[in-house]
């Protein structure tokens, strides 16, 4: 299968899911409102970083080594010995502080972390072996799967009337799925491990579990930082204006969970020079939906944000904030991305930590002072640090040029876009009342890609390339 055609079975996977979970979150939204939306925030941010705890990068050391392709078996067993020792010793940590978590939370939710945990710590580890396998294009579809199983569940029991109980039970309910089908999808039959393949895992994971948290850093820290903070009303809002801004991300997504198996697999055959190609790829693609996203997010903020309810609005301030940070980190995790496939976990290891403590401490600082609008400058400046810093070392061992046309391309569409929907807006807004806003932003959106889409396709010969190449058949008269 043609790494184009996986990014896009990625990328149109990720989109059905994300589809799903935006209708779920604004479900909740209107039916629980924004302070519980708060408390669930607060949990998933402690199951991001405890499920850290629990695997500590042998995830990423799993999906490394079995994509190298030699004794896949071995190295799945090691991994799950591994991940439920981790996993077992969390969940007595929690158990034990469970006091202390409900009363950060603001719920009693210490049990319900627990299942959470356990089940994001066993999907999370067979989602990297069907990685390992070159599955993303199983991956990603089940991915969305899972996500659907979670939000009809959480949905059901919310209609029962369970609350935020029933978003929690709904979130373990997707995951063991996942684990299950996951399971069934491979056949995976386990192979007793030996020594030499535990400590190969730990040869990568000692140095790519600062990558895990370098992830985790930039998805969750704000978070757990506001919740020391402000009342959990602000960080729902908060929540969902990062949710719709990772909406626009996940293209660069694709790319990097499609490439990192190839690049892995050319560069422990060759060497890491042969996969400069693959790398300008990653960044000539990496911001191509979230560049008119940052552009179409600021022009359409408040309009946005009302689709969840009246009380959302005041994240339309954070919300193009967080877009420009997405945007700024998609091109640094495509360069961590190629440092970690031709085995230099070393070289992310350094990268990862400048940005790791650059982003806790401006956060820590700004929210201080300035609230959750410091959270979001906080994520977009430790993201351009971090973007520097993987440049660095990405350079020096990769000869690849920075694909600066390409993205100035789309730039220019992205602003052309922009004009019109600036324009249409301001002509079709007086004629739209409040109860249409969803439908005229739905509306803007749907004219903005098309003008986006179109004026790319016309002034950019490489992405015309790329669609014909990557179409299923021949298309006649389509030019190149």
């Amino acid at each position: 299968m043609r790494l184009g055609q996986t990014s896009v079975i990625f990328f149109v996977s990720k989109i059905a899911g994300s589809a799903i979970g935006f209708l779920a979150t604004i479900y909740f939204a209107r039916t629980l409102g924004e302070e519980v939306l708060g408390f669930y925030a607060l949990v998933l941010a402690l199951v991001t970083w405890l499920t850290f705890i629990g695997s500590i990068g042998w995830t990423g050391a799993v999906t490394k080594r079995v994509s190298e392709g030699n004794e896949r078996e071995e190295y799945v067993t090691a991994g799950t010995i591994i991940i439920g020792l981790l996993g077992l010793s969390v969940a007595i940590g929690v158990f034990l502080f469970r006091e202390q978590v409900n009363a950060y939370v603001g719920q009693p939710v210490a049990e319900f972390l627990i299942l959470i945990v356990l089940a994001v710590l066993f999907r999370s580890l067979w989602f990297s072996v069907l990685k390992g396998y070159h599955l993303v294009h199983i991956y990603a579809p089940l991915s969305t799967l899972k996500l659907g199983v979670r939000s009809t569940a959480q949905i059901s029991l919310v209609l029962l009337g369970f609350g935020l109980t029933g978003l929690l039970v709904g979130y373990v309910l997707g995951g063991v799925f996942a684990v299950i089908v996951s399971i069934a999808i491979l056949r995976f039959r386990p192979s007793l491990p030996t020594r030499d393949h535990f400590s190969s895992l730990f040869d990568y994971a000692k140095f790519s579990w600062l990558g895990s948290i370098r992830g985790r850093t930039f998805d969750q820290v704000d978070i757990i930082v506001l919740g020391f903070f402000v009342p959990a009303g602000p960080i729902g809002i908060y929540s969902v204006a990062w949710t719709l801004s990772e909406f626009l991300d996940m293209f660069g997504r694709a790319i990097s969970n499609s490439l990192f198996p190839e690049m892995s697999e050319i560069a422990a055959q060759n060497d890491p020079q042969s996969v400069s190609g693959l790398v300008e790829d990653a960044l000539a693609f990496g911001g191509l939906i979230i560049t008119p996203g940052l552009v179409g997010g600021t022009l359409l903020a408040d309009r946005l944000m009302a689709i969840y309810g009246d009380g959302f609005v005041a994240g339309q301030t954070v919300l193009p904030i967080l877009i420009a940070a997405l945007l700024i980190y998609t091109y640094n995790k495509q360069l961590l991305n190629t440092l970690n496939a031709i085995d230099r976990p070393d070289l992310a290891f350094r990268a990862n930590g400048v940005f790791i403590v650059t982003n806790v401490v401006l956060n820590v600082v700004l929210i201080w002072q300035l609230g959750w609008v410091g959270a979001a400058i906080a994520t977009a400046i430790s993201a351009a640090v971090g973007l520097v810093v993987a440049y660095h070392y990405a350079s020096s061992h990769v000869p690849f040029s920075l694909p600066v046309a390409e993205i100035a391309r789309q730039w220019t569409a992205a602003i052309g876009m922009g004009a019109a929907v600036y324009a249409l807006r301001k002509v079709g807004e007086p004629y739209w009342i409040a109860d249409y806003n969803a439908a005229f932003v739905v509306a803007l959106v749907a004219v903005g890609a098309s003008i986006y889409f179109a004026t790319l396709f016309v002034i950019s010969s490489r992405f015309r390339t790329t669609v014909t190449n990557n179409l299923p058949s021949d298309v006649p008269f389509l030019p190149t």
